[in-house]
């Protein structure tokens, strides 16, 4: 896998154009052009300079319209940094062309992208830092229908005061456990619109920080290859880790 950095230009005065500032706030806008670091043999070979208009067609589906694995697929995150920052986190299963994606917006971007190769190990017991942005949400109406088989419900926004009880549960299936004495939990709601004048929708979200640690270093593993939780094209289910620090043990 590979994991990259996009230094955004989101900036300073409000009285100057701030595109990407605009970009980040339009998360259909950002998945296309994250799209757009995988595109197809054909594509790069037609188009070098990035001239055509985009079309989905042209990029690898394979990256983005199937279960996420460790030969396919992306995760990304939109992340604050200090002093007004923002920074793009993408965890892709093959290298992307970050050059090629930004060829017509390289004014979007306030550095070069940085990207490198990201195969983390990881052992039974091992205490980790963590970061999580979740779309939480619980089906409501499941129920078996006349022939016996168990109908999906509806799909609502998890409350807030059961948003600890939501990661807590799908932890222990993802190979880790938390103390919940160490997370701290920003809930909040976003609002994504394909085009500035239709209609969007409501997402829940809440971002994780707190300490873990790996109780099954295999299914562990695989939470962080293919993401927590639904939402994904949307800057969901990218789970972040680094070493605790000493004071911290």
């Amino acid at each position: 896998m590979y994991l990259s950095h996009l230094l955004i230009a989101v900036g300073s005065d409000p009285d100057r154009p701030r595109p990407g500032r605009l970009w980040i706030r339009n998360l259909y806008r950002v998945h296309q052009r994250l799209c757009m670091a995988f595109p197809s043999a054909s594509r790069t070979y037609d188009d070098t300079d990035f001239l055509r208009p985009f079309n989905p067609d042209d990029f690898d589906s394979g990256q983005v319209h199937v279960t996420r694995g460790t030969d396919a697929g992306f995760l990304f995150r939109i992340d604050s940094l200090p002093g007004g920052r923002v920074v793009v986190l993408v965890q892709s299963a093959v290298k992307p062309d970050w050059d090629y994606a930004f060829h017509n917006a390289g004014y979007i971007l306030a550095a070069p992208p940085e990207s490198k190769p990201f195969d983390p190990r990881f052992e039974r017991g091992q205490a980790l830092r963590f970061r999580l942005l979740a779309n939480p949400t619980r089906k409501i109406d499941t129920k078996s229908g006349p022939d016996g088989r168990r109908r999906h419900g509806k799909r609502v926004p998890a409350p807030t005061g059961q948003l600890d009880e939501w990661l807590t549960r799908r932890a222990g299936s993802a190979g880790f456990s938390i103390a919940k004495d160490s997370i701290t939990i920003q809930p909040a709601y976003i609002y994504v619109h394909k085009t500035r004048d239709g209609d969007g929708q409501r997402l829940r979200s809440a971002r994780y920080d707190g300490i873990l640690k790996v109780t099954d270093p295999a299914s562990f593993k695989e939470s962080i290859v293919r993401g927590i939780g639904p939402g994904k094209a949307f800057g969901f289910g990218l789970l972040s880790v680094a070493p605790v620090p000493a004071e911290a043990t």
